[in-house]
């Protein structure tokens, strides 16, 4: 991997060539996550895991002098991106001009509503931020569980953690966030 933190100073460094050989190195792993993160996501979702690692991406290398010091760095951030892209999609399917609380429903499947998985989304997002606040690390193994989909053994590696610390991280999480979360 010392190829990609390489890459990832020559972006930081403005090399425009840099971004182009960076992402076969990273894409399927991206795209990986971003197949796990939407397998999670509810039936009738549009947003497919190719565009949201594109969009992840794009906000990963947009020329705003972004700076990766590690491949683990990198690939919080590219967590971070795919997290924001769901929770910006959750709130803009929530807003009233794109349905609002409308839900799609397939006909045959009228006689209950579903659950309202985009305002659940927000509610984690928010609970999710006040974690950080307090508990960086756990809010970030909490992000690259539930936002992206590692496992905790991959989650221990990128973070330099052993697996029971990840582990003890991830049900302390789970706890809190479900005492915060509105039923």
């Amino acid at each position: 991997m010392r190829d990609v933190t390489r890459l990832l100073n020559a972006v930081e460094h403005g090399d425009p060539k840099a971004a182009e050989e960076l992402l076969p190195l990273v894409y399927e792993e991206l795209r990986k996550l971003a197949a796990a993160k939407m397998a999670q996501q509810p039936d009738g979702q549009t947003l497919q895991a190719t565009a949201l690692v594109h969009e992840a991406w794009l906000r990963l290398v947009d020329g705003s002098n972004r700076q990766y010091a590690s491949r683990r760095h990198f690939f919080s951030a590219a967590a971070q991106a795919m997290r924001h892209l769901l929770i910006e999609r959750a709130r803009r399917k929530s807003r009233e001009r794109h349905g609002g609380a409308l839900q799609r429903m397939d006909i045959d499947d009228v006689e209950i509503a579903a659950p309202a998985d985009d305002e659940r989304l927000i509610q984690i997002d928010t609970a999710l931020d006040e974690l950080a606040l307090f508990a960086p690390e756990k809010a970030e193994v909490v992000k690259l569980r539930f936002f992206v989909g590692l496992d905790e053994k991959e989650i221990a590696e990128l973070l330099h953690l052993s697996p029971r610390t990840v582990e003890r991280y991830w049900s302390y999480a789970k706890v809190w966030l479900y005492e915060r979360i509105p039923k």
